[in-house]
């Protein structure tokens, strides 16, 4: 029973702010998408000027519609790094420092809650609903910037404790 305690005390410990963040950003992602596909038609985008919109796109590729058309290679990628990120926060942030900062934990916690969101389009879809549409950007979603927002606030966290 000990034993038990203490796996989920450790659980708790290590994956607390990583669970926190990725399990919100899974369903506002998932909220999102599902707003846009019962209320707007695919290509419909609104309103129809200005540099925002809200366009209704389904994105068979990765982000900028790279590998368009490979459903299975992303989604057998997006696996894999699914199960990457739990290797790290529960694995490897026993070894590696920064990753046992907040600041990294609520990093990967936005890179597998965006991770997850897209996989679970692609694999109920076959395609990744992609909504927020600015004129000098490709269109993205939630999770698109959830992984950009992770990914760069990581790097950053690196480069800071990297120096301290």
């Amino acid at each position: 029973m000990d034993k038990l305690k203490s796996f989920f005390k450790e659980f708790y410990n290590r994956g607390s702010v990583f669970l926190w963040v990725s399990l919100p950003i899974v369903a506002i992602d998932q909220l999102t998408k599902y707003l846009i596909k019962t209320n707007l038609t695919l290509g419909q985008s609104i309103p129809e000027s200005g540099f925002f919109h809200i366009t209704y796109v389904q994105n068979t590729g990765a982000a900028f519609s790279i590998f368009r058309d490979h459903t299975f290679l992303l989604s057998i990628f997006s696996i894999i790094g699914v199960i990457l990120l739990l290797v790290i926060v529960f694995y490897l942030s026993k070894r590696i420092g920064f990753l046992r900062s907040k600041p990294a934990k609520l990093s990967l916690g936005l890179i597998m809650g965006g991770t997850v969101g897209n996989l679970i389009d692609r694999l109920g879809h076959g395609y990744v609903v992609d909504f927020l549409d600015v004129d000098f950007f490709a269109t993205f979603n939630v999770a698109d910037a959830a992984i950009s927002i992770g990914a760069v606030l990581l790097a950053i966290t690196y480069i800071r404790l990297a120096r301290d």
